[in-house]
């Protein structure tokens, strides 16, 4: 109908490493080569910054665990429960703001969100002992507010870079994950030792998110464009000749919300990866609830600290499980982005050896930080963070992988998906498995602090059974990746 329809760019939703396609150039438009590029990194400094944020409001409880399990008097079930609580309210809105941000303005759901979870945070310092209830309902409605960013946030980076430079910003977009993670042990342990009151832990990540909604709302445009081949720029002799696109253009018809769900169920490239990373999730989330106490408790057993039975307790594990989270994951993260740059160039099936290989050694070295704490913690503190290292590798390879093998139409949908059935099976039941099984091993033996720790140590074994699994499943993916990624492209 439009005859000058073949002269125009294909529609927006081809893949962002697309083959480039004859584009009419415009010799009249043009900009600075520098000025877009600039501001597209620093909307990546801003979404990063929003992302160090939302995983210290993630990991401030399991900081101050002793603290909050002595203050609310709670068992270690239901202490367990805690991040279950929070980790169900955010895997069930994240196909809700899935669905939202591949239709509407990605920019007003990451502002809301950012607003109301560190709201929710603040109001949770306030409760008294008596409402506990409260408390558990507080850490449900941040983890739906995190929701919204943890969904939305990648897709806007992998908009604004083609696919050499997605991987890297993608990379330093998820080092924020264990750097969070670790600070929030970190703040939440060091406030609590200085003020003497661990409430003062949550009442300073939502000034932080006030800072990270002024850069949101200056920095990140209402709209961004898919980088595909033909709206990509033009590089000729320093300037960039933008591509002409007339309004007649027709575009790809949008799915429904249905039929993208099963065009997902069928990508088993996606599915592998999912279960994948749904086992380093049960892992992460055992382990950030619960090492910090796990410790504690080998160090009573072994003399080296005192029992804590009071409500202000050492916090000198979390401060150095924190440490441990943000150097092993910084260094992991970079080393799965360089590895994967590197091996792809020998294998296309590189992604998810990398990963298989990373879970293999990560539960191998985690198993045996287990059997060495009842005698020595030094040896302890460093397979903890060998296992950590290896799980942090996975990180932005994984994202990477599903940025390649789905079309960016239904990225943010892809991604809602993954949170909800990786969190599903995984961090959202694992602290609180691990506590009833250790709740159930102490009731079938006498109260002492020596049955305390092998309950403990007994109910983390179905991490390393979990972690071969994961392994297991990205050696599945690597079956399948190449022909996903073809499809994809077309």
């Amino acid at each position: 109908e439009n005859t000058g329809l073949q002269s125009q760019p294909p529609p927006e939703e081809e893949n962002y490493g697309a083959t480039a396609a004859h584009v009419r150039q415009d010799p009249f438009v043009s900009v600075s080569r520098n000025s877009p590029a600039k501001r597209d990194y620093l909307i990546v400094a801003a979404l990063c910054y929003a992302n160090l944020i939302n995983f210290m409001d993630w990991f401030i409880v399991p900081g101050i665990l002793l603290d909050i399990q002595q203050y609310f008097k709670l068992s270690d079930g239901d202490t367990g429960l805690l991040q279950t609580v929070f980790i169900l309210c955010y895997m069930l809105a994240a196909p809700i703001f899935g669905y939202l941000g591949d239709r509407y303005n990605r920019k007003i759901i990451l502002g809301a969100g950012i607003f109301f979870w560190s709201g929710v945070t603040l109001g949770s310092s306030f409760i008294s002992e008596l409402y506990y209830w409260i408390f558990f309902l507080s850490r449900g409605l941040v983890g739906i507010g995190t929701a919204s960013y943890s969904t939305v946030a990648p897709t806007i980076i992998a908009d604004l870079f083609e696919e050499g430079k997605r991987t890297t910003m993608l990379s330093i977009f998820y080092i924020f994950i264990p750097v969070g993670s670790g600070l929030g042990y970190v703040l939440a342990a060091g406030m609590a030792d200085v003020t003497g009151d661990w409430h003062w832990a949550f009442r300073i990540t939502p000034c932080m998110g006030g800072l990270a909604l002024v850069l949101l709302i200056l920095l990140v445009p209402h709209r961004t464009e898919r980088r595909t081949a033909a709206h990509r720029a033009l590089s000729i002799s320093g300037t960039i000749r933008v591509a002409a696109e007339k309004p007649g253009v027709q575009r790809t018809a949008k799915t429904t919300w249905c039929q993208d769900i099963t065009s997902l169920a069928k990508n088993w490239s996606f599915v592998w990866s999912s279960l994948g990373l749904t086992a380093i999730a049960f892992i992460t989330g055992a382990l950030g609830m619960w090492i910090p106490l796990f410790l504690y408790r080998a160090q009573v057993v072994q003399g080296i600290v005192s029992p804590c039975l009071q409500e202000s307790c050492n916090s000198s594990n979390s401060l150095i499980f924190g440490g441990i989270t943000i150097g092993t994951g910084v260094l992991g993260v970079i080393a799965g982005a360089e590895a994967a740059r590197r091996l792809r160039k020998i294998s296309n099936k590189a992604d998810p050896l990398i990963c298989a290989t990373s879970m293999f050694i990560s539960t191998l070295c985690l198993y045996i930080a287990l059997m060495v704490a009842q005698t020595n913690i030094l040896s302890t503190f460093i397979f903890i963070a060998l296992g950590e290292l290896f799980l942090s590798v996975n990180w932005a390879v994984v994202t990477d992988i599903l940025l390649y093998v789905v079309t960016p139409r239904r990225q943010s949908t892809a991604i809602a998906l993954q949170i909800l059935v990786s969190h599903l099976l995984g961090d959202a039941g694992s602290p609180y498995l691990i506590g009833i099984i250790s709740n159930a091993i102490q009731a079938k033996n006498s109260h002492s602090f020596q049955w305390s720790f092998w309950s403990m140590q007994y109910s983390f074994i179905v991490c390393a059974f979990v972690g071969v699994f994961g392994g297991g499943f990205f050696l599945l993916t690597s079956f399948y990746i190449e022909e996903d990624r073809k499809e994809a492209e077309q």
